[in-house]
């Protein structure tokens, strides 16, 4: 993987900010061509810089409102436990995001959920299908405050766009 200039930092800041945007406009704002444009996105792409393009979808207008933020315990002497989990995990459309950590828990998740009976279903689950999986701890997201996957660019990044 090439190391990124600063062409590639601000086309990097600009589709994270709006994907749908063309490589036209993209190319007046960096300064480069069209062609240009999309030949770095499609090294970006191809390297797995960019990992995906989505949409950001309100989970209120979805029916799915509702976030856990769920720490869990994983067994210490199952050295397989992680990899198990992390490939149950990836089929669970629920479970939104997984984090390996330090400190009073192995694993945060952030899972979505219609409402708390909905959550507590899928607990149950989260435990039946993991025995490898101690404890859980659960926070209730009472409001969003900042919701992102933004990548900042350090060494060519604006900040102020």
């Amino acid at each position: 993987m090439e190391s990124l200039d600063r062409f590639d930092r601000d086309i990097l800041d600009i589709v994270q900010r709006n994907c749908q945007l063309t490589a036209e406009a993209i190319a007046e704002e960096v300064g480069l061509s069209t062609s240009a444009v999309q030949r770095r996105l499609k090294r970006l792409r191809e390297d797995g810089v960019i990992k995906a393009e989505i949409a950001v979808v309100d989970r209120k207008a979805t029916g799915t409102p509702m976030v856990f933020i769920v720490g869990m315990e994983i067994e210490r002497d199952n050295y397989d436990a992680l990899a198990k989990f992390r490939v149950w995990a990836e089929k669970q459309e629920h479970i939104q995001q997984v984090y390996y950590v330090t400190g009073a828990v192995d694993l945060i998740a952030i899972v979505t959920a219609r409402d708390v009976e909905h959550y507590d279903d899928i607990a149950a689950m989260i435990m039946a299908e993991n025995p490898q999986i101690r404890r859980m701890h659960t926070n209730v997201v009472l409001r969003d405050v900042k919701l992102g996957l933004f990548v900042p660019l350090a060494d060519g990044g604006n900040t102020d766009r």
